[in-house]
């Protein structure tokens, strides 16, 4: 029996008579007992009648303390003394008995608010509906989430509702509080909920989990519901670009708490008119939430750049150290797309070697979500085995929030380098050797010419912590350095036309240029070494 209190007969009456559902007319009554959703409407709205048909009579009382012979009693005086009530009200209130066609019609017309989300468009048949959608995305999952979209409009009609039921309990000196009032979503939740986890073999479905169903109603014949909000309040819509309406749910919402009570009666109707449609259910969208996988990776190549190359819409190279590693990724993931990022970055023409630089995906969308060790370890394998110019270590499966560890200590991390420089006049081992003395060089580095496109000018301090040269012959030798990172080496070498001062042109009195440059060391404890 639902539990309904005397207090609710007038909201019942008034939102019967309007054209709510009998579930809509459980939300307004505040019924937070979720059982009392999930038994058919029918039966719900046989109840409500007869709850009224009882109260009409006198006769409600505690249903916990009814007996079945009190029971029988109250029933057969609501009979004999509905016969003296007027036709029209006798075939709204008949719980039961021969007028059964009035009945039938009013549970075939779609609800005032909900449109017949809460009727037709909830129960077993769309539960087998949702969970074939979700089958057929092939995701794997251990608990889903539901999510659900409304028409906007709905909030227009649900006030409207309010307001008419708020005019009448204060007209008999009754309070209720709209907060207290049920969302429909809450309540298509609680009936569905159950009945998706069931057709998909028992699975939970939870208030919270990495696994999304998403699904979304549409009501086209009342689209223009919302309009008279713009110009009552236009303050509360704004045109953006992604969003092909300005009436979104949550400006219509806002607008619905700006607008005064009479304003609103005055520009719509109370309660609202009957609709002649249910809503549209759309497509089922499945998501589940990103993936982030980590490692460090190794360049043995100098044509290779480490994020596809495209300038003025026109490729420069074929590959990168990016896509050689996450198409791979990607395949055994199966996810939608993804985003990287690395501990720095080197040019085109620099190779990375030592243990390599820290770099880490977030893949979209993915439809699988869980690799063992043994499946990852593979997974590196067929990265490296792609390929000859990247070597991919460490491969590992870590937590959004262990990856703001590849980012924190940016400035403060260093980064060991190894130069092959030339030299204009010609030189002698001992020429050199003064370098190795040099510690804590401070620079100050005006943002280089090569990437003055894509940066903004700035002049930005950096340190080179220490140096170390090997003689090669009169013209050339190698340059060791460990150095803040951030710092631009090559423009260390050559100068940069003076934006970077001091420079190695300066300290050898010579100009000097940078024919080769390998990261030998890019110094971050992170991602955590995997044993060989």
């Amino acid at each position: 029996m639902l539990p309904l209190k005397e207090k609710d007969k007038p909201i019942i009456q008034m939102l019967l008579s309007a054209g709510c559902c009998a579930r809509c007319i459980l939300r307004f009554c505040c019924v937070s007992v979720q059982a009392a959703y999930r038994q058919p409407q029918q039966e719900t709205l046989k109840e409500l009648q007869a709850f009224i048909v009882d109260s009409e009579n006198g006769k409600v009382q505690d249903p916990a303390a009814q007996d079945s012979s009190v029971e029988n009693k109250s029933h057969d005086a609501a009979q004999s003394e509905s016969q003296e009530e007027p036709p029209s009200k006798r075939i709204k209130l008949e719980p039961s008995g021969t007028s059964t066609q009035p009945e039938e019609h009013e549970e075939s017309r779609a609800c005032v608010v909900c449109f017949g989300i809460l009727q037709d468009l909830c129960g077993k048949i769309q539960a087998v509906k949702i969970a074939e959608a979700v089958k057929a995305q092939n995701y794997e999952f251990d608990t889903l989430m539901m999510s659900v979209s409304l028409p906007a409009q709905l909030s227009v009609r649900e006030h409207s509702c309010w307001l008419h039921v708020k005019m009448k309990i204060r007209e008999k000196g009754l309070a209720l509080d709209k907060n207290d009032v049920i969302q429909v979503k809450e309540a298509f939740k609680w009936i569905m909920q159950s009945l998706v986890g069931k057709e998909l073999g028992g699975i939970s479905v939870v208030t919270k989990s990495t696994f999304e169903v998403g699904l979304e109603f549409s009501h086209p014949e009342t689209d223009s519901d919302c309009h008279f909000l713009a110009k009552a309040c236009p303050d509360c819509f704004t045109c953006t670009k992604n969003k092909p309406s300005v009436f979104t749910r949550i400006a219509v919402i806002k607008a619905l708490e700006k607008i005064s009570d009479a304003k609103f009666l005055n520009l719509y109707p109370c309660p609202p008119t009957q609709p002649t449609s249910c809503c549209i259910s759309q497509n089922v969208h499945c998501l589940h939430v990103s993936v982030f996988i980590a490692g460090r990776y190794n360049k043995f190549c100098r044509s290779l750049p480490q994020t596809p190359w495209v300038i003025d819409g026109e490729r420069r190279m074929e590959s990168s150290v990016e896509e050689l590693i996450a198409v791979p990724i990607l395949s055994a993931f199966r996810a939608d797309g993804f985003n990287f990022s690395s501990s720095g970055r080197e040019d085109v023409d620099v190779r990375t070697l030592g243990n390599g630089r820290p770099f880490a995906m977030e893949l979209l969308n993915p439809h699988r979500s869980r690799l063992s060790k043994v499946e990852m370890k593979q997974l590196q394998e067929t990265i490296n085995e792609s390929s000859e110019k990247i070597r991919v270590r460490d491969l590992q499966i870590v937590t959004r929030e262990a990856m703001c560890r590849m980012k924190e200590g940016e400035e403060e991390k260093t980064k060991s380098y190894t130069a092959l420089v030339w030299t204009q006049r010609p030189i002698e081992r001992e020429d050199i050797t003064f370098i190795d003395d040099i510690k804590d060089l401070t620079l100050d580095q005006k943002t280089p010419l090569r990437v003055l496109h894509r940066r903004a000018l700035a002049i930005r301090q950096r340190v080179i912590h220490s140096m170390n040269t090997r003689f090669l012959d009169s013209h050339h030798f190698y340059l060791g350095l460990k150095t803040q990172a951030g710092t631009y080496i090559k423009e260390f070498v050559h100068g940069d036309f003076g934006r970077t001062t001091p420079n190695l042109c300066w300290l050898l009195k010579t100009d000097t240029d940078i024919l080769e440059l390998d990261v030998e060391s890019v110094d971050v404890d992170w991602p955590p070494v995997i044993p060989e």
